[in-house]
């Protein structure tokens, strides 16, 4: 077992000096590999936001969206119905008191043809309740769709903000769900956080509507906002941000201004095109969360599926409005709870405590090794420290976010790597006691050593991935460091530890200069 083949010792050899290498990349700056190891919050400073959906807008609007098929669903079971109304209280009717069994009936029917309460098919719960009070009936969601409304408008909501921070180009934010209606979002090394959360806060609901010129039935005044001119636009949205399938800022070849250029969708483009022929010379709102940004003149048929938005922007505000649009709208208004900037000063005294406890342990284990096994108590630190570089190594090639619970994963990886070689030595010392020849002590001792140190490693190296798929934030971090260490010391162990032992064991055979 203490023989190494040559292609063996390259290969550990390799992997030491490329490990080096990719440490050394963590303090150069203007690398050819841009790769390193990422601080947190905890440790680089940045800005902490706490956000809230607000599913109350999505709750009228899902009702507005059942009201056609009640509608259709009376009408066809021949129920004379009154007075249909819709608040934000929900869905009202006057009904005679003689159908109430009926339509209950028809509202709660179990089966996928239930086109007003159709989570029965797939969920097999209601969406929504009826009730009545005397003639009038009352729709509203049921507590089981007003959670899978919630849930779904917070999971779209996150996946959204991941999209428009992912563009803003911050390196390992951390996007969490807390609770049932708030978002946590940690963007380390951003201490203005005033254009993220300006970014986060818009809706991006972005429709296309023509402009009348009278107050009818089915219109609206808006304001444009880069004249405060006052537009009477139609309800009837001509597309909709959901057909948009790019945006991005350019500057106008005539007027040099920023735009932006969007591109939209199979279906979009033939709703724009048909648009566009059928009303030119009438101009054409964009509306960005009920605000009117521009409302160009249709001067000729625009069927290429591709157009501009112009007002006044400055290329910053173009660009911050290219990516609301890719990223799409959420679903619900969102609000900021709280906020906070973590300065750096912070972080540099997390960094300096986190390194120096790193340090003491590391001095200590050193220490420690040298005193009790000698020589080998050398290869044993020897050992460590090529463990610490790998591991490094891994961590910025996977370009790891480092946090304080990290730092303590990585300490604790350094006890482990030293109780893996305590393990061997002792096991050797109980071989020499018996065995006559020292390299077949080391031999049997490294052997019978193997399936203890393998055994601790694995079990903790299990806690790590569990820790890494049920935690969160900085116990993800403290699992990732754990878990690359376990793999790193076993290999520093049995490949480098084992390597150097078997070079001074082969050429001392007799144990003269080595003492266990």
């Amino acid at each position: 077992m203490l023989n190494f083949t040559k292609i063996k010792v390259f290969l550990i050899y390799l992997i030491l000096l490329s490990a080096i290498f990719f440490s050394s990349l963590n303090f150069k700056s203007n690398n050819i590999i841009d790769k390193k190891v990422n601080l947190g919050l905890d440790l680089q400073g940045g800005s902490y936001i706490l956000l809230e959906i607000d599913t109350r807008p999505l709750v009228n609007q899902k009702l507005q969206s059942k009201v056609i098929p009640i509608k259709k669903l009376l009408n066809k079971n021949k129920i004379t119905f009154q007075d249909f109304s819709i608040t934000k209280e929900g869905i009202f009717f006057s009904v005679d008191e003689k159908q109430h069994k009926k339509l209950e009936n028809l509202f709660f029917l179990k089966t996928s043809e239930n086109i007003v309460n159709n989570f029965i098919a797939e969920y097999n719960s209601f969406e929504l309740d009826i009730s009545f009070k005397q003639k009038l009936a009352i729709i509203n969601f049921s507590n089981y769709g007003l959670v899978s409304l919630n849930n779904a408008a917070l999971k779209q909501s996150i996946e959204i903000i991941r999209r428009r921070i992912d563009d803003v180009g911050t390196k390992e934010p951390t996007i969490l769900q807390r609770g049932d209606k708030r978002i946590l979002v940690e963007l380390p090394g951003i201490d203005n956080p005033e254009r993220v959360k300006e970014l986060l806060g818009k809706t991006a609901q972005l429709t296309f509507r023509l402009v009348s010129n009278d107050l009818e039935f089915g219109s609206e005044k808006l304001i444009l906002s880069e004249t405060n001119e006052k537009l009477t636009v139609n309800k009837r949205v001509v597309i909709s941000g959901d057909n948009l399938v790019d945006a991005q800022p350019k500057f106008d070849n005539q007027s040099n201004q920023p735009i932006v250029i969007f591109t939209l969708d199979r279906l979009g483009s033939q709703k724009f095109g048909k648009t566009t022929t059928e009303n030119v010379g009438k101009r054409l709102a964009i509306i960005l969360d009920n605000a009117v940004i521009s409302a160009p003149q249709i001067r000729e048929a625009i069927t290429a599926g591709t157009g501009t938005i112009s007002g006044g922007f400055s290329f910053q505000e173009a660009t911050d409005l290219a990516l609301l649009l890719r990223s799409g709208a959420l679903p619900t208004p969102i609000n900021i709870v709280e906020e906070r900037t973590v300065g750096p000063d912070l972080g540099k005294d997390s960094i300096d405590a986190g390194i120096f406890s790193l340090f003491i342990g590391f001095i200590l284990v050193i220490l420690f090794m040298l005193l009790k096994y000698r020589i080998f108590g050398l290869i044993s630190n020897i050992s460590l420290i090529s463990n610490l570089i790998i591991l490094i190594a891994i961590l910025t090639i996977i370009e790891a976010t480092l946090t304080l619970p990290g730092i303590a994963g990585i300490i604790l990886t350094v006890g482990m790597a030293v109780d893996s070689n305590v393990l061997i030595y002792e096991r050797i010392r109980e071989e020499l006691k018996t065995e006559k020849s020292i390299i077949h002590a080391f031999d049997v001792g490294y052997n019978k050593a193997k399936i203890t140190v393998i055994d601790a490693n694995v079990t903790t190296l299990i806690a790590a991935a569990i820790l890494f798929i049920f935690g969160s934030g900085p116990v993800k971090g403290f699992a990732v460091t754990l878990g690359v260490g376990i793999v790193t010391t076993l290999f520093s162990a049995y490949f480098i530890a084992r390597h150097l032992t078997s070079i001074v064991v082969l050429k001392d055979r007799e144990g003269k200069y080595f003492n266990l």
